[in-house]
């Protein structure tokens, strides 16, 4: 009886990265543009995880990490990038048009996720820039508003339009049938810019630490007890606002031991 020899180019493929099929691409100013992608069949994560994304440059994958901007019930996969003029990756990926090919990674993680966090009442989300991308998929998400009575996520850009992706975000949600249901008025948005005039102004630490966050909302301070909180965005943002939450009493959770704030590592260049 002939041995059966595995099929090693078929056995690469399989293992390999996704080839999948760009649907939508929408620039949002100069630095910043979304895409989404066909979803793989069988291709499962969880709301705020992360993929590695990228094309195939001389021959060779090119991936980063990026944030998956849709909702895990999502049947198309959305991603929120900028634009860095050298960037290895993204000086490509800004140029991909509907029906371009870009490479999807197998295997989804990150720890923004409902899971890396205990219960709680109040769920904070903060984000600078880009970093919005994997609350854009947490804020649509059921499960997150059957753990929290209240989700507060905060977008800080350095001009208005910047906060463009955000704010349509929102709207979509709150004109959208059945995600205004699902979301009630437990979602509340915030944003700001740090150079151009704008209602809010300001870096969102500063907001936390003058406390006009809390009073331009209405609502009360941040409380470890009740709240907990999310931080993505550049990293002199995440170092601040985490040695904010940590002064004020929270502790850094991790998938393997849920506590009461976590950071996302992953960058895109």
């Amino acid at each position: 009886m002939d041995a059966i020899v595995p099929n090693k180019a078929a056995t690469a493929r399989s293992n390999g990265p996704y080839r999948q099929e760009v649907l939508s691409v929408k620039h949002w100013t100069e630095d910043l543009f979304s895409f989404t992608l066909n979803r793989p069949a069988g291709f499962r994560f969880r709301s705020g995880e992360f993929v590695m994304i990228g094309l195939e440059v001389n021959g060779k994958p090119l991936l980063r990490a990026y944030s998956v901007a849709s909702p895990s019930w999502d049947e198309e996969l959305e991603f929120f990038s900028i634009k860095v003029p050298n960037g290895p990756l993204t000086s490509r990926l800004q140029q991909i048009t509907p029906g371009d090919e870009v490479l999807l990674s197998r295997k989804p993680t990150g720890t923004l996720v409902l899971d890396a966090l205990l219960p709680g009442k109040r769920l904070f989300l903060f984000s600078t820039g880009t970093g919005f991308a994997p609350f854009a998929s947490v804020i649509r998400d059921p499960e997150t508003y059957e753990k929290f009575d209240q989700i507060i996520v905060t977008h800080t850009c350095r001009t208005v339009a910047e906060l463009d992706y955000s704010r349509d975000m929102i709207r979509t949600i709150q004109e959208d049938e059945i995600l205004s249901e699902l979301t009630g008025d437990k979602l509340v948005y915030f944003a700001s810019t740090t150079r151009e005039e704008f209602s809010n102004m300001g870096r969102i630490t500063t907001l936390l630490e003058n406390g006009k966050l809390f009073s331009s909302l209405g609502i009360a301070d941040l409380n470890p007890e009740t709240d907990r909180a999310m931080i993505c965005g550049s990293t002199v943002m995440i170092s601040d606002t985490k040695d904010l939450l940590e002064i004020a009493g929270f502790t850094e959770g991790a998938n393997n031991k849920p506590a009461d704030y976590v950071i996302e590592k992953a960058f895109v260049g």
